[in-house]
């Protein structure tokens, strides 16, 4: 894999926070960076191709949506099988983030998985989902509810 130039981060800056709302977004980037439509297409797509960006997709706010009820999942699982079961809990389509993590002399959970809902009650049913999904490896769970968003953004290149 060849590291991102400087008119790939350029690239990325451009459209980190999304493509804009135009017939033509890809030409309107290029007319900005002073490349052509191909060339950012062409990019793009080679970055997606290296894991460089993950995906060019909406991204709805699921507030907005109905889904105000937000909750991290945290489980206490067999380290031996962690990685099997945060794979099969990440395959839920109710499941938008899965983490291992290491444990902490004063936190015993390994496994991390968002929940929402439109109701805590609807999220707390997806809860008992995941821990029927892991049935005797779960030794312990919680669920830690967000109460307001103080930020929320993917990783951002600086511009420049």
């Amino acid at each position: 894999m060849t590291a991102p130039d400087d008119t790939d981060r350029r690239l990325i800056a451009a459209t980190q926070a999304g493509l804009p709302l135009d017939e033509a977004p890809y030409a309107r980037i290029a007319a900005e960076l002073g490349l052509t439509e191909t060339q950012v297409i062409t990019r793009l797509s080679i970055l997606h191709a290296q894991g460089v960006i993950r995906r060019i997709a909406i991204a709805p706010n699921h507030y907005a949506l109905g889904m105000i009820a937000n909750g991290m999942s945290v489980w206490d699982v067999d380290d031996a099988q962690a990685e099997a079961l945060g794979e099969r809990i990440g395959a839920l389509d109710f499941v938008t983030h899965c983490y291992l993590r290491p444990r902490a002399p004063v936190w015993r959970y390994n496994l991390f998985a968002m929940l929402h809902g439109q109701s805590r009650a609807e999220v707390e049913q997806k809860r008992a989902q995941v821990r029927a999904l892991l049935g005797a490896a779960c030794r312990a769970d919680d669920i830690l509810y967000s109460t307001r968003i103080l930020k929320k953004t993917g990783l951002r290149l600086k511009d420049g």
